[in-house]
């Protein structure tokens, strides 16, 4: 009961949008486990308006992922090497890109599992773990639908925050998948990093 209560209050708090000094106290698979709670609640309660107004429910999954996502340190990790020759500003319009990416294919993603069992396992290398970076694996099973296993890559940002940098969906690694795309289009449009963002799909 004392563990549930606490679950609860840290739901809260992370829904009215992380009160400050509570993800200093929390851990990487603590900080994940509190967002994957609050956006599968979110996709439940929302997911009535899929079919008649999509946007809002984007705009709820949204404004989750802004939680505990790091957009720009996303943007740099899809862009990989070609990160150094972008702008702030650039990177800044990428990761908002992005965003509106991972939460179309999260926010899809999601609305066959939010009713499923959510299983947050041990890590599997966890010689690999450091106090700035780790990863963390959830698996989302029951009903009819098979078993789906999701792995984030965290890293402790400023404030001492979790924060996601990478996603991996059923063995499918987006960033890396994301930067194929971004290497293909630099060399498509000759390396020009304004073009690339201008022709993003």
């Amino acid at each position: 009961m004392q563990k549930m209560t606490k679950t609860l209050c840290a739901l809260m708090l992370f829904a009215a949008g992380y009160a400050p000094g509570l993800a200093q106290e929390m851990t990487a698979l603590e900080t994940a486990q509190l967002a994957v709670e609050t956006l599968l609640r979110q996709v439940r309660d929302t997911r009535h308006l899929f079919t008649s107004d999509s946007e809002a429910y984007y705009s709820g999954v949204e404004d989750v992922l802004d939680r505990f996502v790091d957009f720009n340190v996303v943007a740099e990790v899809v862009m990989n090497r070609f990160a150094d020759a972008a702008s702030d500003e650039q990177k800044q319009r990428f990761g908002r890109i992005l965003r509106s990416n991972l939460t179309r294919f999260y926010g899809a993603a999601l609305l066959t599992y939010a009713d499923q069992e959510v299983n947050f396992l041990p890590s599997e290398n966890p010689e690999r773990d450091s106090p700035q970076s780790t990863i963390v694996t959830m698996e989302l099973t029951g009903g009819g639908a098979q078993t789906v296993l999701f792995q984030y890559q965290m890293f402790l940002a400023d404030g001492n925050e979790w924060k996601l940098r990478n996603l991996s969906l059923a063995g499918i690694n987006l960033g890396r998948q994301y930067f194929t795309q971004f290497s293909a289009l630099m060399t498509q449009h000759g390396n020009d990093i304004e073009a690339v963002l201008d022709n993003w799909q």
